[in-house]
């Protein structure tokens, strides 16, 4: 099965059954110690909650960031143990990749409830899939990807997020930077722009009328 087969198993927004203008703020790659204290701080000023898809070697590092995030209403979800293409690797090393995340974070933070599994790059497999539903975890892509991650600029990532964004999307941003794209001594990892960019979104987005959301139950 190609993986946009699987793809299209996997959920990209989710429904409002009440017809509200909900939307779902969602954070990869992180904890980091530098970007996701100043993201989690936007997001405590504004009220908004998010959820964070954790590296589970990074989740570790930064149990703290870990018991944050859980503390002031966040969600925190699982982005594998090191965030490599699973439909490259092997069985068993997919299962690895899934469950272990989820065994750091319950080590991190064991009130967190994990409930939802991104697969690195959007890219999703058979397997991927299968290990995920045995762990009871959800698949979830997005529906909107302003590539925050390239350093557009903080205009480009609003302006991104506010051109594409619907009732029921879920926006992809990142708090951090996967470890084989991580380059010491340059900007390339830094999520700067998007806590500009997200200082600017929250508010925007409330003025159109929608409310930032937690995840529902049933995705």
């Amino acid at each position: 099965m190609t993986h946009f087969d699987c793809l299209s198993r996997v959920c990209s927004t989710c429904s409002d059954c009440a017809g509200g203008r909900k939307v779902y703020l969602t954070f990869d790659d992180g904890p980091n110690p530098l970007c996701t204290p100043e993201i989690l701080d936007v997001l405590k000023q504004h009220r908004v909650p998010a959820t964070f898809f954790v590296i589970g070697a990074y989740a570790a590092e930064q149990p703290d960031l870990i018991r944050r995030m859980i503390a002031e209403g966040h969600e925190v979800a699982n982005h594998t143990m090191t965030h490599p293409d699973l439909s490259r690797c092997e069985p068993s090393d997919v299962r690895h990749e899934i469950l272990e995340a989820n065994r750091i974070i319950s080590m991190a933070c064991p009130e967190a409830s994990v409930r939802h599994v991104r697969a690195p790059f959007g890219i999703w497999s058979e397997e991927v899939l299968t290990t995920s539903a045995v762990a009871g975890l959800a698949p979830l892509h997005w529906s909107v990807d302003p590539r925050d991650w390239s350093r557009p600029g903080v205009d480009a990532i609003v302006d991104a997020v506010l051109a594409s964004v619907q009732p029921g999307a879920i926006v992809l941003l990142h708090d951090g930077c996967p470890p084989d794209e991580v380059r010491p001594g340059t900007k390339d990892s830094l999520r700067d722009q998007t806590v500009v960019a997200l200082t600017r979104l929250i508010p925007a987005l409330h003025e159109r009328g929608f409310a930032i959301s937690s995840l529902p139950q049933h995705p």
